[in-house]
C-alpha cells in the first residue's frame, strides 16, 4: 500500500511497480499532517484483515531559516508529520504486528539526528526524536518478532530540499549527496540484515561520528554556519 497527500502521484508509481513487478499495489490518499486521517487510515487497515509485514514511514516535512521567521502553521505541520504521525503509525501497525506474530517498521530520520541544528532547529530535532525512538522501540518489539530500524541519510535527491527552502546547488557536485535510488538499495540492505540504524555513504557515517567526539558548543555553532549557507 502506497500512501501519501498526492493521489496523482501516487497512481503514477503504482502504475510503474505493477508494471515492472506484476505486484498488486493499493494507493490510499492521507494527510498525515491531520491526525484523524492518520487514524482513519489504521481503522481502515485492521479492518481489511491485511497482513503487514513491513512499514516504511519516510514522509518527511523540513523548514529551514530562523524558527521565529517561521509561519507556526509550517512548523506544526512539520512536527505533526515527523512525529506525531509516525509514532501514530508506529502504535498501530505495530498493534497488527504483534497480532500476527512479526513484521519490520523502518523509520527514515537522517544524519542530522545525530546533532542539533540551528537554521534548521525544529527539523533537526523532529529527526533526534525519530532516531531515539526507533530505537528504544527495536528494544521493546524485539521479544514479539517484530524488527525496527532506523534510516539516517545524509542529503539526498529529492523535492525535499525545494519544499524547506535549502538552496541544494552547491551540493551537486558533493560527495554526500547521493541519489534515492543509492539510499533505497542501502536501506533494502540493511532491512535485510536487520540492521539497528543505518547510515548511507563513508561521508555520512563520519559525519555522524563528529558530533560525538567534538565538544557541543562547537558542533551547533558548526552546524548553524553550515545551515546558512544554504538557506534562501
Amino acid at each position: 500500500m502506497l500512501l501519501a497527500r498526492n493521489k496523482e502521484q501516487l497512481h503514477q508509481i503504482a502504475n510503474e511497480l505493477q508494471r515492472r513487478f506484476g505486484v498488486e499495489v493499493l494507493v490510499r490518499a492521507c494527510d498525515l499532517s491531520k491526525p484523524l486521517q492518520v487514524t482513519g487510515l489504521i481503522q481502515e487497515v485492521e479492518e481489511s484483515g491485511l497482513a503487514i509485514d513491513l512499514l516504511v514511514n519516510n514522509a518527511g516535512l523540513g523548514t529551514a531559516g530562523a524558527f521565529l521567521a517561521q509561519e507556526w502553521a509550517d512548523e506544526k505541520q512539520e512536527l505533526e508529520v515527523n512525529i506525531l504521525a509516525l509514532t501514530q503509525l508506529c502504535h498501530g501497525i505495530g498493534g497488527l504486528m504483534a497480532r500476527q506474530s512479526g513484521g519490520q517498521i523502518l523509520n527514515v530520520a537522517s544524519a542530522a539526528a545525530f546533532q542539533p541544528g540551528p537554521w534548521m532547529s525544529s527539523y533537526y530535532a523532529s529527526k533526534a526524536y525519530v532516531l531515539n525512538f526507533s530505537e528504544g522501540l527495536r528494544e521493546e518489539l524485539k521479544p514479539l518478532g517484530i524488527g525496527v530500524s532506523v534510516l539516517c541519510p545524509g542529503p539526498t535527491r529529492t523535492h525535499f530540499f525545494a519544499q524547506a527552502g535549502i538552496d541544494a546547488s552547491k551540493l551537486d557536485n558533493s560527495p554526500l549527496m547521493m541519489s534515492a535510488d543509492q539510499v533505497a538499495l542501502i536501506a533494502v540492505r540493511g532491512l535485510a540484515k536487520n540492521r539497528a540504524i543505518i547510515i548511507p555513504g563513508l561521508f555520512n557515517k563520519l559525519l555522524t561520528l563528529t558530533p560525538r567526539l567534538a565538544p557541543r558548543w562547537v558542533v551547533r555553532r558548526l552546524a548553524g554556519r553550515i545551515n546558512r549557507m544554504f538557506v534562501h
